[in-house]
C-alpha cells in the first residue's frame, strides 16, 4: 500500500521547472522528511500532494491511487501551510465551529482539548495570537479532521524548541495509534532523525535520495585512510564526500558489495546529518534503488 506513488511528475511555471522527473513510491504508516534546498521544488512537491497545483507532466496520486484534489483525497488529506491561512478576525471558538461545519470528520471537544492545555483560550481573536500559537492552532485543526495524510509544510519554523519537541512528540503518536502518515518539510535536519523514518531528498527539483532511513544509512559509511590511500578508495567506491587533510582523509561513500576494508582503514556509521549535507553540497550525486532508479534513468534519457 502506498501513501504517495508519482511518475515521472513535471511541474512547470513558464519555462521554469519547479519539479521534474520525479518518480516516488512512498508505503503507508510513515513519517516521511521532505529535505532540499531553497528553490528545490519542496513546496511544489506538496502542492501536487494536496491538489494545489497540478502535474505539467507524468501523474501523481495519494492514499492508493486517489487524485489529489478529488472530492476522497480533500476528505482523507489535512495539509498545513507554512503561514496557515486562519480566519484572523474570528474567535478560536468561531474557527472550530467553522471546522465543524465544512469537514465532516471533524472532532470539536478533541480540538477545544488539546487547545486547553496549550493554554491557547476560545474567546481570543486568531489574530491576536503570536505566530508560535497560530501553527498550533493551525496543526490541532488539522489532526481534529482525523486525516489519513498529514501534509506539513515547515510546521516547525514558527514554534520555539519546547512547542517543537511537543508538536513532533504529537505527530509521532498519532502515527503510532495507526490510520496516518505524515509528510513534512523542514530545513531542521536534526530535528528530523528523532522523528522520521523515509526520507526525500530533492534537489533543482529532482529526486536525490527516497527510502526509508535505516537503509539509506545502512547503504553508506564513513572511511578515514591515510590521504596516500584516497585514490585506492576511489576505486572502490563511489564517492558522496572527502574531507581532506596532511595525513588522514574522511571520505563518504555509498556501498556497493562487499564492505571488508584493508587494514589501516577505518569504518563508522554516518550521521542522518551528515548523510543530507553530503548530497546537499553535490547535487549530481543520487541514491535510488530498484524501480526508483531505473524510473528516474528512463526519465533523464532525451527524448527524439
Amino acid at each position: 500500500m502506498s501513501v504517495i506513488e508519482s511518475f515521472g511528475l513535471g511541474v512547470s511555471y513558464g519555462t521554469t521547472s519547479a519539479v521534474r522527473d520525479c518518480t516516488l513510491n512512498v508505503p503507508t504508516g510513515r513519517i516521511v522528511a521532505l529535505v532540499g534546498s531553497n528553490g528545490a521544488g519542496k513546496t511544489t512537491l506538496l502542492h501536487c500532494l494536496v491538489g494545489l497545483c497540478k502535474p505539467t507532466v507524468g501523474e501523481i496520486t495519494v492514499l492508493d491511487g486517489t487524485v489529489p484534489g478529488s472530492i476522497q483525497a480533500r476528505e482523507r488529506i489535512a495539509f498545513v501551510a507554512q503561514d496557515a491561512l486562519l480566519y484572523r478576525h474570528l474567535s478560536v471558538r468561531s474557527v472550530l465551529t467553522v471546522a465543524g461545519n465544512l469537514n465532516s470528520r471533524f472532532e470539536v471537544e478533541e480540538a477545544k482539548a488539546r487547545l486547553s492545555t496549550l493554554d491557547i483560550r476560545l474567546d481570543h481573536k486568531v489574530g491576536k495570537l503570536s505566530g508560535g500559537q497560530q501553527a498550533q492552532l493551525a496543526l490541532t485543526l488539522a489532526l481534529a479532521r482525523h486525516p489519513e495524510l498529514l501534509v506539513l509544510d515547515e510546521p516547525l519554523a514558527r514554534l520555539d524548541p519546547v512547542a517543537r519537541d511537543d508538536v513532533m512528540s504529537l505527530i509521532m503518536s498519532s502515527v503510532a495509534e495507526g490510520g496516518l502518515s505524515v509528510v513534512f518539510s523542514s530545513h531542521v535536519v536534526s530535528e528530523l532523525e528523532r522523528v522520521a523514518d523515509y526520507l526525500i531528498l530533492l534537489a533543482a527539483g529532482r529526486v536525490q535520495m527516497a527510502d526509508e532511513i535505516d537503509r539509506l544509512l545502512a547503504e553508506h559509511m564513513v572511511i578515514t585512510v591515510p590521504t596516500d590511500h584516497v585514490d585506492d578508495v576511489v576505486e572502490r567506491f563511489p564517492v558522496i564526500a572527502i574531507q581532506r587533510s596532511t595525513r588522514r582523509t574522511q571520505l563518504l561513500v555509498r556501498v556497493n558489495g562487499s564492505t571488508e576494508l584493508p587494514t589501516g582503514w577505518e569504518r563508522n556509521e554516518p550521521s542522518l546529518d551528515e548523510l543530507v549535507l553530503a548530497y546537499l553540497r553535490d547535487p549530481s550525486a543520487t541514491a535510488l534503488s530498484g524501480p526508483l532508479a531505473m524510473a528516474s534513468i528512463e526519465n533523464s534519457r532525451p527524448t527524439r
